[in-house]
């Protein structure tokens, strides 16, 4: 797994995406979404099998950025556009 400062690398923000919710590396997947499957009973492999593109980091980096947010930190995404 990579070092908590390179897991939230992959987690940014583009306003034309889900009104720029924290995301995925730019995918149509947000944050949030990663953890309402995760609190629904779906497991890492699971989510790793249906969403192809995804990488175990990625789901890393969602668990990482919701207990920063829940810690009240203050997390910075990169912000683009496409």
């Amino acid at each position: 797994m990579a070092p908590p400062e390179e897991l939230l690398k992959r987690i940014t923000a583009n306003p034309q995406i889900y009104g720029g919710k924290p995301i995925i590396r730019d995918h149509r997947m947000a944050v949030e979404h990663v953890l309402q499957l995760m609190g629904a009973g779906s497991s890492v492999d699971e989510m790793l099998e249906h969403y192809p593109w995804m990488e175990r980091d990625d789901i890393h980096a969602c668990l990482l950025y919701a207990a920063r947010v829940v810690g009240r930190e203050r997390v910075d995404v990169a912000v683009t556009a496409k």
